[in-house]
């Protein structure tokens, strides 16, 4: 069987985005890393949130081997992944005002965590009302997201505004808006998204940048390590008693 051509094309598009993403957002990426670092040394906990498709680099960083122990799923019920049926009900939710705010207000998150909101194009309710209001309540905010929706779509949240406005630290994901990295002559819509590439890219390039400032300061990084390695077990319940009480995702 011969090579495909666009299997080949959306691997040149991925990498590309990953080489711009790397040399754009190096210094973006280098503070989100310390800010994760921050937390982690001064004893604050770490969460992340997408919704939709957005969840799947949330959930890369959570209870992952090889990951911070710290990271914890900040979870929307309905609007993490396409298990809610509908599935469209997913997308419903994400521009329901008020969730986000009843969500935080039940979880424990608090002043001195840092929280990294996942939105490709962080124009919808759920994500905006996210950053504001984890921002009010002394959060670190982090948000991973296309910049190119602030100036090619309109916001959905009664702000006006969009995800990018009310964050710490930006990490663009240089999506194009549309998420659809390919077409070709007899199909008529746009297809192969990159962003699930590039925003977990981003994710575990963040995770690396604070796990450095941590040795560099001395301090070893709460890491977990794979269950399928000898070993694995023993290590990972040692750091999940040391950290117990930054962990929320094992009780």
């Amino acid at each position: 069987m011969s090579e495909s051509k666009l299997a080949g094309q959306f691997f040149d598009a991925a990498i590309g985005l990953l080489q711009r993403t790397r040399d754009e957002e190096s210094a973006n990426i280098a503070a989100a890393g310390t800010a994760v670092a921050d937390a982690v040394a001064a004893g604050g906990r770490l969460f992340a949130f997408g919704a939709g498709h957005s969840s799947l680099a949330a959930q890369d960083v959570v209870y992952r081997a090889g990951g911070l122990a710290l990271m914890n799923l900040l979870t929307v019920p309905g609007a993490v992944g396409v298990d809610v049926m509908p599935a469209t009900l997913g997308s419903a939710l994400e521009r329901v005002d008020g969730l986000a705010s009843a969500v935080l207000d039940s979880s424990p998150a608090k002043a001195g965590d840092v929280l990294v909101i996942i939105s490709l194009s962080g124009r919808n309710a759920l994500p905006v009302e996210m950053a504001m209001n984890a921002r009010a309540l002394g959060l670190t905010v982090i948000g991973v997201t296309s910049v190119a929706y602030a100036t090619e779509t309109r916001s959905r949240h009664t702000s006006g505004t969009f995800l990018k406005d009310h964050c710490d630290i930006v990490l663009d994901s240089k999506i194009a808006v549309g998420d659809a990295e390919l077409t070709h002559d007899g199909i008529e819509a746009p297809f192969a998204p990159a962003s699930t590439v590039v925003t977990s890219a981003l994710m575990q390039a963040t995770m690396a940048a604070a796990a450095e400032q941590l040795a560099e300061r001395g301090i070893e990084p709460p890491l977990l390590r794979s269950g399928n390695v000898d070993g694995g077990h023993e290590w990972n319940g040692r750091v999940m008693t040391e950290y117990r009480d930054r962990i929320f995702f094992r009780h």
